[in-house]
């Protein structure tokens, strides 16, 4: 072989070593470029269903019906979730896959929870399962644990109102087929303030739209008829009482040291202990910890996210 010829050889291996992963072809014979999962953008305007036989394209996240009598305000609406996005090979085809969360409203008391797979194709980003998880389901964590998605839920028990969820249970789903299909759900129990103990819970909202500050932290931990945390500024204990439901709670009288701050982080401060000191139930949205509050005749909420 002459140098000429050997160089050339050698050239076109390192050029084919260093060449990008091969693009898939998909059923149509069209090439699927590699890439990773769906993007929440991406999903924010992608087509799901059927809710009731329907299936809907979301903008910006969200899908609104025609009203149910004309010139009337109530309508389905179909919302996706941000606060939930996984991403894992779900149909062992090396390509991993995104799960997101939905609710679909009919217009009543009802919002009924979905979980939907989706993937990229040929034709775009597509459907490759749905389920619903049920009415009011609330979600307190997700995971995708070998290939399979694990949630743990609070939900309706027998004796539960809608309205009421207190059952907690572990639900497992695995794609079959293109479907989404329930596979296991475990009763764990139900649902008390011993629930809530033994995580650090930092607060991310004062309401459900508006920010909590990022700094100073402020935080609640719970534990046996108690609970413990830093509300900006001072560090903090109160008395925890089980309410007559499982979802009632009460908090307090907190009792604070007696540190000054700045005076934004003290106005902060008493506005956290007032509402902790109001508190009559919890619940949970999509992973967080959520206190409900009332004072003044107004109700109030603070969303938690586990450290």
């Amino acid at each position: 072989m002459s140098t000429r010829t050997f160089l050339s050889v050698m050239m076109a291996i390192l050029l084919a070593g260093c060449a990008g992963p091969q693009a898939d072809t998909g059923a149509d014979g069209m090439e699927i470029e590699a890439a990773g999962p769906p993007t929440l953008e991406e999903l924010k305007t992608a087509t799901y269903g059927p809710f009731d036989g329907q299936s809907v394209t979301l903008m910006n996240g969200k899908w609104e019906g025609e009203p149910f009598v004309e010139g009337g305000a109530s309508m389905p609406i179909v919302w996706l979730s941000e606060g939930l996005y996984l991403t894992g090979d779900l149909d062992e085809d090396t390509a991993p896959e995104a799960v997101v969360h939905l609710t679909y409203s009919t217009g009543g008391t009802g919002n009924f929870r979905y979980l939907a797979v989706m993937a990229r194709a040929s034709e775009g980003v597509v459907q490759q399962g749905l389920a619903e998880i049920g009415d009011r389901v609330a979600l307190r964590a997700a995971r995708i644990d070998s290939g399979r998605v694990v949630l743990d839920v609070l939900q309706a028990g027998p004796e539960d109102a809608m309205c009421c969820p207190s059952q907690l249970a572990r639900r497992t789903f695995t794609l079959q087929a293109g479907e989404l299909v329930e596979v296991e759900s475990e009763v764990m129990g139900v649902a008390s303030a011993d629930t809530l103990a033994g995580t650090e819970w930092l607060l991310r909202r004062l309401s459900s739209d508006e920010d909590a500050p990022s700094s100073p932290e402020v935080t609640i931990t719970f534990g046996e008829g108690a609970a413990t945390g830093n509300s900006g500024c001072n560090d903090f204990t109160a008395t925890v009482t089980q309410g007559d439901q499982p979802m009632n709670l009460v908090i307090g009288p907190v009792t604070a040291t007696q540190m000054a701050c700045d005076p934004e982080t003290m106005a902060l401060e008493q506005r956290v202990l007032d509402a902790l000191e109001n508190v009559e139930s919890w619940g949970f949205q999509l992973g967080w910890l959520v206190l409900t509050y009332q004072r003044d005749e107004s109700w109030g909420t603070l969303f938690f996210e586990p450290r």
